[in-house]
């Protein structure tokens, strides 16, 4: 009884952990994929995106800042959900983590593009061979790789998303509905990146499906923050 009421504890906590991360992966995302190019980049006008960035450069710089804090987030988030989902499908709740961790890596290597540009920007000696508006375009043309390398991660956060919200439907620990939200969320995903990576001049974003991604990334950290997993003790004892 003692080893399944310390396991029980223990979940509980990771689930507590889990909500952090959620959360702190959602205010980070918001500041780095939407406030900062809001900021700095003009859609289809390079000259002022490249000087935008380069009078404001703590600014771009705390964007990749605040990604890389999130893609740290990302990789303890994944663990934690598959310790927490093991006992319900060990083979499932492995290939959700694998493909969110996956995405981190994606995203990981997508953070040169960024760096890219900084160096564009540097003033370096060596760039004087560039005439500023070929700077300027391959500035843009860094920024506009970050955003379909972006794309192409979100594939597999879509995959992930898909197989979580099937994990809590099913595990018990959970409303049902959460995982319903989840599979929504998924079909979000999968029509936000694929599109962005196939139809052109596509605006990724939209309310149609936005709105089911914040809806199941808002409620599922917020129910693990104030109500925790619901663990039966004869799962708990097979769980050791």
């Amino acid at each position: 009884m003692k080893a399944i009421e310390v396991n029980t504890i223990s979940i509980q906590r990771m689930a507590k952990i889990a909500a952090g991360l959620y959360l702190l992966i959602t205010v980070l995302a918001i500041y780095t994929h939407f406030y900062v190019p809001g900021e700095l980049i003009v859609k289809g006008d390079a000259t002022l995106t490249a000087n935008n960035i380069a009078a404001n450069q703590a600014h771009f710089r705390g964007g990749i800042f605040s990604e890389l804090i999130l893609l740290l987030s990302e990789v303890v988030l994944s663990l934690i959900l598959y310790v927490i989902f093991k006992p319900v499908n060990k083979t499932l709740s492995l290939i959700s983590a694998v493909s969110r961790l996956i995405m981190t890596t994606i995203h990981g290597f997508n953070v040169l593009n960024k760096i890219f540009v900084i160096v564009l920007l540097s003033g370096a000696g060596y760039l004087s061979v560039f005439e500023p508006d070929e700077l300027n375009a391959l500035v843009m043309f860094f920024l506009d790789g970050y955003r379909f390398g972006f794309g192409l991660g979100i594939v597999f956060l879509g995959l992930h998303a898909v197989i979580l919200g099937y994990l809590i439907y099913v595990s018990g620990y959970f409303p049902k509905i959460l995982g319903v939200l989840f599979m929504f969320a998924a079909l979000g995903y999968f029509v936000d990146s694929f599109s962005q990576l196939l139809v052109s001049n596509y605006i990724p974003g939209q309310p149609f499906v936005a709105i089911p991604i914040a809806l199941a990334e808002l409620a599922f950290p917020l129910w693990l923050l104030f109500k925790g997993v619901k663990i039966e003790s004869g799962e708990s004892a097979r769980s050791n």
